[in-house]
């Protein structure tokens, strides 16, 4: 369930953030250490840890279909994903604090499971990874 009746609902703009945020924060740990057939690994190690969330954080990644990523340079795209990342944490604790937790540990849990997919985790994962805890955490 997305809404607690004692808490504002969600709009279609705040679940559109949650899902851009998240997808982006998997992409962007994918592009920090790239690879033509690791890219494949990866999103598969994070689609699997997006499904084995809690049926909440699920519902709340599943409304709405696949988000459009955003665009621009790289530096672009990561001040934007790591922004939105901050937004959705703002929101959730604000609108359904009771999914706050569960929605930054699954980020985080996918982050770690994209970085490990492939050969190991690279200095440019674990510093994206940094990025997105500081995110999740300082909004």
């Amino acid at each position: 369930m997305t809404e607690n009746p004692s808490t504002t609902p969600l709009t279609d703009d705040d679940r559109d953030v949650i899902r851009r945020s998240a997808f982006g924060a998997m992409a962007l740990v994918s592009r920090s250490d790239p690879g033509f057939f690791a890219m494949f690994k990866e999103s598969m190690a994070g689609s699997k840890a997006l499904q084995e969330a809690p049926a909440e954080v699920q519902q709340l990644l599943r409304e709405g279909g696949f988000p459009t990523p955003p665009t621009g340079s790289p530096q672009e795209v990561e001040t934007t994903v790591l922004g939105e990342l901050g937004q959705a944490m703002t929101v959730l604790r604000a609108k359904a604090p009771e999914q706050a937790a569960g929605y930054r540990d699954v980020i985080l849990a996918a982050v770690d499971r994209v970085a490990s997919a492939s050969d190991g985790v690279a200095p440019e994962e674990t510093a994206m990874i940094s990025k997105i805890r500081d995110a999740l955490e300082t909004s």
